[in-house]
């Protein structure tokens, strides 16, 4: 039985095709972001790179819990 992606981790498949990019690399341009609050990095990557703000919040969760918050 194979187990449920749950939490942001769920959205990334949708995210990779709806915007043709691996979350690696969405990751990196968060991480390489001088902004540091969460919903900036929302915002930043809904202006600058068009996502929705669903994908752009799972993204920003996920990245930054990784890194320990920041």
């Amino acid at each position: 039985m194979t187990a449920t992606v749950k939490g942001p981790a769920s959205y990334f498949p949708s995210i990779e095709k709806k915007y043709g990019r691996p979350i690696a690399e969405w990751q990196d341009l968060i991480r390489s972001s001088s902004l540091t609050r969460h919903m900036e990095l929302v915002d930043w990557l809904k202006a600058e790179h068009g996502l929705g703000h669903g994908h752009a919040n799972a993204l920003v969760a996920h990245t930054l819990r990784e890194d320990g918050g920041r």
